[in-house]
């Protein structure tokens, strides 16, 4: 049975689910260059003893595919031109493939030796007769720290913060795992950076949450009401404080945690990427089994991570940091946009909006009705709930408050 490699818009117990049937598949192995050929596209690994663990005895010879982000780092360790080799699976040319990569493993006779490093694969194993998966391909001083881990080490630090918070949404694809997390019970009101926003599609998802902040608007309602800015119940322009993190397994990005604003009325999440904090996997030389690697280095970096998301949260869930930072969206919320299409080409050439991307979030512009530079950035930030793609996604979301102030 094939391991999943990819979910969107998956809840907590839906992620641990599939990181633990990932676990059960995973193998990582530093493996000298010799013991590695490419064959009709795939990775073939002889002469590589068993892994034997708490599993039992796991063969490790036999055929791999790469995936898309394992072709880069193919790519990139052999000093290939990444378009190059994509191209060549792409085009359907693995004899070219086969000849460019086992020529720069293997050596050339009277041309060059074979390569001389060992690398870091981290794979999934099939059934007998069936393909495994290359997940990476890696150099041997790569810091190994699985999604799973870091995610039971952010709950902790959650936990340990004493902070109502809950995981709101996950994703996860070949190279990344993404989490979103908020507290539904600190929360601000954003009337300009929500001025006239209507729901571009319906996310039934927070519908609880609102329920949860009736008691607070109770005492919001009335001053409102007074000042002529009351609204009808489920339509307040309520934002929560939040943060997400990422991780990667794959080589592709850094463990990353940052804060963001999640509107009430469409899940859009706001990052702020200004805040980030960021922690390279960048380990000790490893042997030639991975998981040799000192357990007490490992547990101290889990540790690290821990203490790193208590701390997060306790500033980034706090009334204070979610009062400031929604004062500062309220001063540039209200700019007025006039010429929606113009607008956004200008803006999507200075943040590197694709075409499709300016298309799509033009779309969730004249949906949302929100003539104004806050309508620019909740378009962007509910566009890329549709996009597949988390990473990309997460990128987009970062570009938002970017592309509201370039209006």
């Amino acid at each position: 049975m094939s391991v999943s490699t990819i979910a969107r818009h998956t809840d907590l117990p839906g992620m641990v689910r599939l990181l633990e049937q990932q676990r059960t598949a995973k193998v990582d192995l530093v493996v000298p260059a010799t013991a590695i050929r490419a064959r009709e596209g795939s990775i073939e690994l002889s002469g590589i003893a068993p892994v034997l663990d708490e599993r039992g005895v796991t063969a490790i010879d036999g055929v791999y595919r790469p995936t898309g982000s394992a072709d880069t780092q193919i790519a990139s360790k052999l000093d290939v031109p990444g378009r190059y080799l994509t191209r060549l699976r792409a085009d359907a040319r693995l004899d070219l493939y086969d000849a460019n990569v086992n020529g720069l493993l293997q050596g050339s006779p009277g041309i060059a030796g074979p390569d001389q490093r060992s690398f870091l694969l981290r794979l999934f194993t099939a059934e007998p007769g069936e393909q495994g998966v290359l997940r990476a391909f890696l150099s041997d001083r790569y810091g190994i720290i699985d999604n799973l881990d870091v995610l039971v080490a952010v709950l902790d630090g959650i936990r340990q913060a004493d902070t109502q918070a809950e995981v709101r949404e996950c994703d996860l694809s070949e190279t990344s795992m993404h989490c979103k997390v908020y507290a539904p019970k600190v929360t601000a009101l954003a009337p300009n950076f929500l001025a006239g926003y209507r729901n571009p599609f319906t996310n039934p998802d927070l519908e609880a949450d609102r329920l949860a902040a009736v008691s607070q608007l109770e005492q919001w309602r009335p001053i409102a009401e007074r000042e002529g800015q009351g609204y009808r119940p489920g339509d307040e322009p309520i934002v929560f404080a939040g943060f997400r993190f990422a991780n990667s397994e794959t080589g592709h990005h850094l463990l990353t945690l940052k804060p963001e604003l999640v509107v009430q009325v469409c899940g859009n999440g706001l990052s702020l990427p200004l805040f980030a904090r960021t922690r390279r996997h960048l380990g000790e030389r490893l042997t030639d089994d991975p998981h040799r690697w000192s357990q007490d280095t490992y547990r101290k970096k889990l540790a690290v991570i821990t203490a790193e998301a208590r701390d997060t949260v306790t500033e980034w869930l706090s009334p204070t940091f979610l009062a400031d930072r929604v004062a500062e969206l309220e001063e540039q919320a209200g700019t007025p946009v006039r010429e929606p299409e113009k607008t956004l080409e200008v803006v999507g050439k200075q943040v590197g909006f694709t075409d499709t991307e300016r298309a799509g979030i033009l779309t969730h512009f004249i949906a949302a009705g929100q003539l104004s530079a806050a309508g620019i950035a909740n378009a962007v930030t509910s566009y890329s709930q549709t996009v597949p793609d988390p990473a990309r996604a997460d990128t987009l979301d970062d570009l938002a408050l970017r592309a509201m102030a370039l209006v």
